[in-house]
């Protein structure tokens, strides 16, 4: 919460001095800026005024954030060119279609979307939501091979991405793509795939312009589809199941 607060008040601080120098004859012509590290030595002499005040905000802050959504079996952090979180949010996406009457051969999740570890143990709505800040919405589209093959060379460019279960790309040093095959064949350049991702990325964002040869769009806007409650939805699934949240590195992206 004092993390929130302070980057607030810089904020409107910035805000508020931009527009009086665009108000008047002043021209910005240089910014400094620099890291204050907030830790616990700051709460050695608590503000007490200052904290009856915020104890209200903090109590429905919390009973939003610390909701038990499930429980994962390790530590993850997304990394190029392929983690466990990358490949499980990736995963998710592919679980997540049946309830949209989809059946995607595989799904995308971009590791620049990732904002934040999956601890191990208990999983609570708010470390969700800090993987996943964005209104990213869950979206389905088609693609011909060709263009798929487009899309993977886009991956290969990035350095990986999170792909699903069932893709096999070997990319260079350098960020070409060497080979590829979905579900244990060849791409067929003729052949139409359907693909789960986010309706940042098909939009052609994250230098993933592959995706601006999309074909059956079908993106639903309402807020419930946004990533943070799809990868909710999945914890709590699995907790109802007795399973423990896992995923690991298996070869989906190699560097060659």
């Amino acid at each position: 919460m004092n993390k929130f607060i302070i980057k607030l008040s810089l904020s409107f601080f910035v805000i508020t001095a931009m527009a009086a120098c665009a108000a008047s004859h002043y021209h910005v012509v240089s910014a400094e800026r620099t890291v204050i590290l907030i830790d616990s030595t700051f709460d050695a002499a608590p503000d007490e005024v200052a904290a009856a005040f915020i104890e209200p905000y903090s109590q429905v802050v919390d009973s939003v954030m610390r909701p038990v959504v499930g429980h994962s079996a390790r530590y993850m952090a997304a990394r190029r060119p392929e983690s466990a979180l990358s490949n499980l949010l990736a995963d998710i996406l592919v679980w997540a279609a049946s309830g949209y009457d989809e059946k995607p051969v595989m799904g995308v999740y971009n590791v620049g979307g990732i904002r934040a570890a999956l601890p191990e143990g208990t999983v609570t709505y708010g470390d969700v939501l800090e993987i996943a800040p964005f209104e990213n919405k869950i979206c389905f589209l088609t693609l011909a091979g060709k263009d798929l093959l487009l899309l993977f060379e886009n991956i290969a460019a990035a350095g990986g991405e999170g792909v699903s279960s069932g893709v096999e790309l070997v990319i260079t040093h350098d960020g070409r793509l060497a080979g590829a095959r979905l579900h244990g064949k060849e791409i067929d350049p003729a052949a139409d795939y359907r693909i789960a991702t986010i309706d940042y990325l098909a939009e052609g964002n994250d230098k993933m312009d592959a995706f601006l040869a999309k074909k059956d769009f079908n993106s639903p806007q309402a807020a419930t589809n946004d990533t943070r409650y799809i990868i909710s939805d999945y914890f709590r699934a699995k907790e109802k199941e007795g399973v423990v949240v896992d995923a690991k590195i298996e070869g989906r992206v190699t560097i060659k």
